[in-house]
């Protein structure tokens, strides 16, 4: 993928969703994965053009993990005249060693928001990029579903009122094929994650995967259903 596509998707749902107001300072959840260096590039690129000045804070919160280098990240964030911060935690050693937790994902990922959200209320920021792509909502959408018998999913636009914060997910029309085209010529920090690629998010990857080979274009109808049927998302409802 383009960078010109990168941009006209994540373009075409801020405006849908409204995420950038005047004067905003937007910390950016950046992990190293395809999906942040994307958000990271997409919104540093946005802001030399979009009707409104804002300007973006580029966050890392290592999980304590050894050997965790985020030089590339440094480095991208220079090249592209970012402000960037490492929060460093010890999330990794509680959630596997201390609370030896059986579903670790849960917690660690409600840990590593509440680190990403204190470090952008304390540089300023009044809002927090995250790098949900097209296929994190189908999944989130299907793990409801599926696993706690609700019909839900994540919104475009969250605000959190004890931070004072506003969430946002520019890159909710981005598939996850186009981030990882579009991330490959840049330096991808592996996950360190021991729970990697053995989750219950990677168990409802597959099955969509499996159902798409059955019933061709069922992401999209499955997007499509959440934009029309949600009501946080029926703001952009019209467009997708």
């Amino acid at each position: 993928m383009k960078l010109q596509k990168l941009l006209s998707y994540t373009r075409q749902a801020v405006n849908d969703y409204q995420m950038i107001d005047e004067g905003d300072k937007i910390a950016v959840g950046v992990s190293g994965g395809k999906d942040s260096i994307c958000l990271l590039i997409a919104l540093a690129q946005l802001r030399r053009f979009f009707p409104y000045k804002f300007d973006i804070e580029a966050i890392t919160v290592s999980l304590g993990f050894p050997g965790s280098d985020y030089s590339s990240i440094k480095k991208l964030c220079e090249s592209l005249n970012v402000h960037y911060t490492v929060v460093d935690t010890q999330i990794g050693q509680i959630v596997f060693d201390e609370r030896k937790e059986d579903n670790p994902c849960s917690l660690c990922a409600k840990m590593r928001k509440g680190a990403l959200n204190s470090a952008a209320e304390e540089l300023g920021c009044s809002k927090v990029a995250l790098g949900h792509n097209k296929d994190d909502v189908i999944e989130t959408f299907m793990m409801s579903l599926i696993f706690e018998g609700r019909i839900g999913c994540f919104s475009p636009v969250s605000f959190l009122e004890r931070k004072s914060l506003y969430s946002i997910r520019p890159l909710i029309y981005v598939s996850e094929y186009e981030t990882k085209s579009f991330a490959k010529g840049y330096g991808i920090v592996k996950n360190p994650c021991p729970a990697d690629g053995s989750t219950k998010r990677q168990e409802i990857k597959e099955l969509i995967r499996s159902l798409e080979k059955t019933y061709p274009n069922l992401n999209q109808r499955i997007f499509g259903a959440i934009k029309r049927g949600l009501d946080d998302w029926k703001r952009g409802g019209e467009n997708g």
